[in-house]
C-alpha cells in the first residue's frame, strides 16, 4: 500500500544568508536595474537607490534606539515606505511585526502588547481608518511602545533625513544569523485573538526565493503586487521573491483596485501578477479589461483560497498568464508548502495545488495521526525549512501546531495522488456532516460554478434538527442574470450531485465577507446564516 507522503526536490540549494546580506548581493549584481515602482506616487528606485533609502530608514530607526531583536510594528497599506521599513528592519536585525490594515483599536492594542512593539511605523489614515487616532487611543495601555513614526508626517521625514553610513550597518549585519527571528505575522484567528507566527530570515528569504525559482524569475521580471504586504503573500512571495532575483517590485495602488492593477500591468509591462481568486475574478469582470495591453504577462501566482476551475482557465486564456502557478501554504510555513510547476498540464493547475516545494516534505494523516494511503482524504502536514520558529511567547499553542517530529499540522483536508500532487478538499472545521455523510464544500462549489449564471459560490453548513447540518450556498450572480433561488439550484443539481450534497438553502449576495488578504470568512457567513434562518 502506497502512503501519502512526498518530498520536494533538493535543488536549487537553500540560501544561507540573511535578508540584508541577500539584498546587498543583489545590489552588487544589479545596482542599475529598476527595483521598485510605486504607481500611486510615481516614485521609482534602482537597486542602488533602494539600498540608500533602506539604509537611511535603518539608521533613522537605530537613532531612535532600535536594536537587534526589538520589535518594530508596521501598520499601513501597500506603499514604498512599507518596503523600505521591511528591509531596514532586516538590516538592523529588528523583528518586523506586520499589523493588519483592517484592524481596529482593540486588535491593535492586543498585537502591540502581545509582541511588545517598541517602535510603530504607521500611516496616519487610509480609507475610513484613522490610524493616528486609534494609536493615540491605545498608546497609554502599551507601555513598551516608545516611538510612533507616521508615514508622510514630520516624524517620517525626521527618521529618513539622515545620510547613510554603510559601515555602521555592515557591522550590525555581521552579528546577524539566518536563523534569527525577523518577522512576526499574526494569523487571522477565527476564534479568540490571533497568534503571532514568528519567522526567521531563513524561513522567509528561502520561501520567496524558491517560489520565484519555480516560476523562472530572473532580473528581467517585473512583478505586479496588489496583494497586501502585511501578509506573506505580499512581503515574501512578492518582495523577497523579487529582490532575491533582482526583479522589479511594482505596487499598483495602496489597496486592491482591479482597474488600477490592470493599468499597472499594462503601463509597467509587468511579466507577473499576483492575486487571490476573488481578485482575478474582479479583474476578469472589469468592464475595460480588453482595453489594457496585458501581452507582457507570462506568469504569476494565484493563492489564498481554492481557485475555481473556470477562473484559472480565463486567467490563462484572456490574460495570457500561460505559466501561472497555484501556491498553497499558511502563514506558519512562510507561507508556501506546495506549488504547481510551469510545465504542469492545465488539468493539474486547475485541479491541484501542486506538489511539495524544494527542501520540503508533505504528508496526509488520518484522525489518529497515521499516514493515510494514497487517494484517501486526511489532514495535510508539512515539514522543512519553512516551518515557523513558533508562536510568539505561546509555547503551548506552538506545541499544538507542530508535533514532536517537526510536522506542522495545517488543519486543511487534502488528498494526494501517486505523483505527489495535492488536492485541497476543505478545512477540517469547514467539513459539513449531514446525516452522517461527509460533504466537502469544495466539491459542491466546483459543481455549482458550472451553472452559466453563477459568478462565484461559497458553501457552508448550517445547523439542522433532523440531519445535524444542512448544506447552504452563498451565490454571486453574473451581471444581468436573475437571482437563483433554492428550488432552481436544487433542480440544477438534481441527478448530478448526490442528494445529500445538494444545497437546501441559497443566499444571493453581491460580495462575501472577506479578510484583507482575500480569504472568505466562512465563520462569519455561518453566523449571518444562522441568524437569518433562525
Amino acid at each position: 500500500m502506497e502512503l501519502s507522503i512526498s518530498t520536494g526536490p533538493a535543488e536549487p540549494p537553500l540560501l544561507g544568508s540573511t535578508i540584508g546580506a541577500d539584498l546587498l548581493a543583489t545590489v552588487a549584481r544589479h545596482g542599475d536595474r529598476e527595483a521598485l515602482v510605486d504607481c500611486d506616487s510615481g516614485r521609482r528606485w534602482t537597486y542602488a537607490q533602494l539600498k540608500t533609502s533602506v539604509d537611511s530608514v535603518a539608521l533613522g530607526l537605530r537613532r531612535l534606539g532600535v536594536t537587534k531583536g526589538d520589535r518594530v510594528g508596521i501598520w499601513a497599506p501597500n506603499g514604498a515606505e512599507w518596503v523600505l521599513t521591511q528591509y531596514a528592519t532586516a538590516r538592523l536585525g529588528a523583528i518586523l511585526v506586520t499589523v493588519n490594515p483592517a484592524y481596529r483599536s482593540h486588535e491593535l492594542r492586543y498585537v502591540l502588547q502581545q509582541s511588545g512593539v517598541r517602535t510603530l511605523v504607521a500611516a496616519s489614515s487610509f480609507k475610513n481608518s484613522d490610524y493616528a487616532a486609534m494609536i493615540a487611543e491605545v498608546r497609554p495601555q502599551c507601555p513598551e511602545l516608545v516611538d510612533v513614526v507616521l508615514i508622510g508626517e514630520d516624524s517620517w521625514d525626521s527618521l529618513t533625513d539622515i545620510s547613510a553610513d554603510p559601515a555602521l550597518l555592515d557591522g550590525i549585519e555581521a552579528t546577524l544569523r539566518p536563523d534569527d527571528p525577523i518577522n512576526i505575522q499574526y494569523t487571522s484567528g477565527t476564534t479568540g485573538f490571533p497568534k503571532g507566527a514568528t519567522l526567521s530570515h531563513r524561513n522567509i528569504l528561502n520561501n520567496g526565493y524558491l517560489v520565484g525559482e519555480l516560476i523562472n524569475y530572473t532580473e528581467a521580471d517585473r512583478i505586479c503586487i496588489p496583494v497586501p504586504f502585511y501578509h506573506c503573500f505580499g512581503m515574501v512571495m512578492g518582495n523577497l521573491a523579487a529582490t532575491s532575483h533582482g526583479a522589479t517590485m511594482v505596487i499598483p495602488a495602496p489597496g486592491f483596485d482591479p482597474g488600477l492593477t490592470l493599468e499597472a500591468v499594462a503601463k509597467e509591462s509587468c511579466t507577473s501578477l499576483y492575486g487571490v481568486p476573488t481578485m482575478f475574478i474582479a479583474m476578469l469582470n472589469h468592464p475595460r479589461i480588453d482595453s489594457f495591453d496585458l501581452s507582457s504577462l507570462r506568469t504569476g501566482i494565484m493563492a489564498g483560497s481554492p481557485c475555481p476551475v473556470e477562473t484559472m482557465k480565463q486567467v490563462i486564456e484572456r490574460m495570457g498568464m500561460t505559466e501561472v502557478s497555484i501556491c498553497y501554504g499558511m502563514t506558519e510555513t512562510s507561507p508556501v508548502s506546495c506549488q504547481t510547476r510551469t510545465d504542469d498540464s492545465l488539468e493539474r493547475r486547475v485541479s491541484t495545488v501542486g506538489r511539495a516545494g524544494p527542501h520540503l516534505e508533505v504528508k496526509i494523516v488520518d484522525a489518529e495521526g497515521a499516514t493515510a494511503p494514497i487517494g484517501v482524504t486526511g489532514e495535510l502536514c508539512t515539514r522543512g525549512y519553512s516551518v515557523m520558529l513558533g508562536y510568539w511567547e505561546q509555547p503551548e499553542k506552538t506545541a499544538e501546531a507542530i508535533d514532536a517530529e517537526g510536522w506542522m499540522h495545517t488543519g486543511d483536508l487534502a488528498v494526494m495522488d501517486t505523483d505527489g500532487y495535492l488536492r485541497i478538499t476543505g478545512r477540517i472545521k469547514d467539513l459539513v456532516i449531514r446525516g452522517g455523510e461527509n460533504v466537502y464544500p469544495r466539491e459542491v462549489e466546483e459543481f455549482v460554478l458550472t451553472h452559466p449564471d453563477v459568478l462565484d459560490v461559497q458553501v457552508i453548513g448550517v445547523p439542522d434538527d433532523t440531519y445535524g447540518e444542512e448544506v447552504m450556498a452563498w451565490v454571486r450572480m453574473r451581471p444581468g442574470t436573475a437571482p437563483l433561488d433554492a428550488e432552481s439550484l436544487r433542480s440544477f443539481c438534481s441527478g448530478r450531485l448526490a442528494h445529500y450534497k445538494i444545497p437546501r438553502y441559497v443566499r444571493v449576495v453581491d460580495d462575501f465577507p472577506m479578510t484583507v488578504t482575500g480569504k472568505v470568512r466562512k465563520v462569519e457567513m455561518r453566523e449571518i446564516s444562522i441568524r437569518e434562518l433562525s
